[in-house]
């Protein structure tokens, strides 16, 4: 089959990067691979959709990082204009935030991810749903007992009677945004630095206040979910713990937090549980949830990260039962030809 990797632009994967593993997984069981941007879709007078897909030559790679460095040699990778018919799978791999000063770019996987639906192809994870995930807001939507007290708003006023309300401990970051890019933890020793920290998130949109949670000292731990389910191989779960640096509260690996190994117990998993239904009514079918204690912190649904590190933690390969889970997809769609709709395939 071939599969599209939809991304926000090539200099910015790294060979580590989920979207590397997962591409290079599917190169490794003999699909056909190819990398999409914002700028590489159109849709024609007669209305077909084309994509002008950067394509990696189908061979076996020795490992990933010959997969990735060929990926980055011009000389290598042969651009081709196809119908968006002949993907059999595209995912949308994109970080929409990071094309926030480019609107065009922003939501482009989403707004020709639905027009690839429209026919026929396979879109994971569902772009109606990601549509509505394009902000935080969409965490509001899982159940109250799962996420920590929140308060979304620009009202200077608001933020700190509910500041009072929790004793100068909580969060702030901003309603749009990822890898943990403008958060500030406000506790009673720098809680007279509040306004500035109101008026520099505040420039920038809503700001979402979030009671902190005790447990995040520890760090958070990063789990994965696919089809709705924690992702595990035998007894081991994709996951693990993100412990921040002693001068940070974020505990991104990207933003200097540091990964260790994580048993995944009772609490985790009826964390995973109580968001399981939306995660599936949504088609959403890889999800990278963040959870402190009992509660989620966030929810991942366009390019959750780490995959790697979960496999090297637990001494597997996390992206093989993904590309099954892909294949078996293409193959549901295949013998049931109509009979599903996207939001319905992306989770079966």
């Amino acid at each position: 089959m071939i599969i599209g990797f939809f991304v926000n632009d090539l200099e910015r994967e790294y060979a580590n990067y989920t979207t590397t593993v997962l591409a290079h997984q599917a190169s490794s069981r003999g699909h056909r691979v190819c990398y999409i941007t914002p700028s590489d879709f159109a849709l024609n007078a007669d209305d077909s959709l084309s994509v002008h897909g950067r394509f990696l030559p189908k061979r076996k790679y020795q490992d990933r990082a010959e997969f990735f460095t060929t990926l980055k040699d011009p000389k290598a990778v042969k651009i081709e204009r196809l119908d968006i018919v002949e993907l059999d799978v595209l995912m949308l791999r994109n970080d929409p935030s990071i094309d926030a000063q480019t609107p065009w770019a922003m939501e482009a996987g989403i707004l020709f991810g639905r027009e690839a639906v429209r026919r026929g192809v396979i879109v994971l994870n569902d772009p109606d749903s990601l549509g509505r995930a394009i902000n935080k807001l969409y965490f509001q939507g899982f159940p109250v007992e799962a996420r920590a007290e929140t308060l979304i708003t620009r009202h200077a006023s608001d933020i700190k009677a509910f500041a009072k309300a929790h004793g100068n401990n909580i969060i702030l970051k901003p309603l749009q945004g990822s890898g943990g890019s403008g958060v500030f933890k406000l506790d009673p020793k720098n809680a007279a630095n509040l306004n500035q920290k109101i008026e520099a998130i505040g420039r920038d949109g809503y700001i979402i206040s979030q009671a902190y949670v005790p447990a995040a000292k520890k760090g958070d731990i990063r789990m994965f979910l696919m089809n709705g389910w924690p992702l595990r191989i035998g007894d081991k779960y994709c996951a693990l713990r993100r412990v921040a640096s002693k001068d940070d509260i974020r505990s991104n690996i990207h933003a200097g937090g540091k990964a260790v190994a994580v048993e995944i117990g009772d609490t985790e998993l009826r964390v995973a549980e109580l968001i399981r239904p939306k995660l599936i009514a949504d088609g959403m079918f890889l999800v990278g949830i963040d959870i402190v204690g009992d509660k989620i912190l966030e929810v991942n649904v366009f390019s959750p990260g780490n995959l790697h590190s979960c496999s090297d933690l637990a001494g597997v390969d996390f992206s093989v039962p993904i590309l099954e889970a892909i294949e078996r997809k293409v193959a549901i769609k295949a013998q049931y030809a109509h009979a599903f709709d996207n939001r319905h395939l992306a989770i079966l």
